[in-house]
């Protein structure tokens, strides 16, 4: 069986989107248009893609000759859902998980000890894993 560029880039593993992004709650209620998609999309990371590109790659040749936009509703819905993410051009991506934030200045645990000695104080957000990325170091 001959293999298409996409279907290269799989890595193993990536097949299966409800152990990799459990972060998406609507992920399990996709269907498999849906989820062909989102494995297409997968492949190419945080990059944006355009519809028609999506259309060629993501499913088979013989689809997209009877239908060449047969996606874009299915990538509106996925927009809308929040599943995707599409910028000013109409090009789709996964959404990416949102950062996390950091309430306040991070100071390691030796340097908070000096401080701590001198008298200064200090609000950090050091805990037992900032600790023991330290060690691993």
């Amino acid at each position: 069986m001959k293999r298409t560029a996409w279907q290269c880039r799989n890595r193993p593993g990536k097949a299966n989107c409800s152990t990799q992004l459990a972060g998406f709650g609507s992920i399990g209620i996709m269907n498999t248009d849906e989820r062909e998609i989102f494995n297409y999309l997968q492949t190419w990371g945080g990059e944006f893609i355009s519809v028609k590109e999506v259309c060629r790659r993501a499913s088979t040749k013989k689809r997209y000759h009877e239908d060449p936009n047969w996606a874009q509703p299915l990538l509106q819905m996925m927009a809308e859902r929040g599943l995707l993410e599409r910028n000013l051009t109409g090009h789709y991506r996964i959404k990416p998980e949102p950062k996390k934030k950091h309430d306040g200045r991070w100071v390691s645990p030796e340097i908070k000890e000096i401080l701590d000695e001198n008298g200064v104080q200090v609000e950090s957000q050091s805990t037992e894993s900032d600790m023991d990325h330290g060690e691993q170091l």
